[in-house]
């Protein structure tokens, strides 16, 4: 009764047209719960993609997210060696997740929120295994999309010697840190790109600055993403800067395992867990 007058009350306050109600509708931001209803069925339409589809897709995504450590390296190697640089340069990084995450296409990353969303609604040993389906699918349809232009790279069939340099430049960093750490730094950078795929539907038209802020965040902290990072470990190894067993165990594997621990573990289930009461 309570909230049946309070409801009652506020109507009674609050005079406005039918043109002036459908503006305030247009205006209102989306709700939690309108929010996840939009990942899930997003998610549930992606775990039902036929297998060629999601490989075709994730190995162009992972050709196209190589595009980071190119930007990223280009301008590093124009710009003078200063303290600032980095706040430059960082932008580059954000150029393949843009061609990426506009053009739809499959990116392991994004699927550790999307794809979990409708398992953890509904969930069932189908389901799981739908979701378990799709990562194995696009993670290695990406690892493969590095692999492949990591070689092209090296060998200077595209781009030029100095790009495959400013590229090397950038992957070296991942030498600078042990299997612990590559795991840590890899947490924030699940968390960032789950956040991008439940940003979007309330971006209203600003999609292409939700993807610069937080990829930017990414590339600026150092943080380790497990497809990009595969690019500049895949670099490494075909450089002989580092053994294939450090690239694949000691730069993908742990910053695989961070990327899901942070998207999945943190950020998806706790923006499940916030409307799980409503649904």
């Amino acid at each position: 009764m309570v909230a049946e007058n309070g409801e009652k009350a506020r109507e009674e306050d609050i005079d406005l047209s039918e043109d002036q109600k459908g503006e305030v509708d247009e205006r209102e931001a989306a709700s939690p719960i309108v929010v996840h209803e939009v990942i899930r069925r997003a998610g549930d339409e992606e775990l039902g993609r036929p297998a060629g589809s999601l490989l075709a897709s994730g190995l162009v995504g992972g050709a196209a997210i190589s595009v980071s450590i190119l930007g990223q390296g280009t301008i590093e190697h124009l710009l003078p060696k200063a303290g600032w640089a980095p706040l430059v340069a960082s932008f580059g990084y954000c150029l393949g997740f843009l061609i990426v995450i506009l053009g739809r296409l499959q990116l392991f990353t994004e699927s550790t929120l999307s794809a979990v969303i409708p398992v953890a609604t509904h969930f069932s040993p189908g389901n799981l295994g739908r979701l378990l389906r799709l990562w194995g699918l696009v993670l290695g349809a990406n690892l493969a999309g590095t692999l492949l232009v990591a070689a092209l790279v090296d060998n200077v069939l595209i781009g030029s010697a100095e790009g495959r340099e400013a590229m090397l430049a950038v992957s070296r960093k991942l030498l600078e840190h042990g299997w612990t750490d590559t795991l840590k730094l890899g947490i924030p950078a699940g968390f960032l790109v789950a956040a991008i795929p439940w940003s979007l539907p309330a971006a209203q038209g600003q999609q292409f600055w939700v993807v610069v802020a937080l990829t930017y965040l990414i590339a600026l902290g150092g943080f380790t993403h497990v497809v990009a990072g595969s690019g500049e470990a895949w670099l490494l190894a075909l450089s002989g800067e580092a053994s294939w067993g450090r690239a694949t165990g000691g730069m993908i594997l742990p910053a695989l395992i961070g990327n899901v621990i942070g998207g999945t573990g943190m950020f998806a289930l706790l923006a499940h867990i916030q409307v799980r009461q409503e649904l």
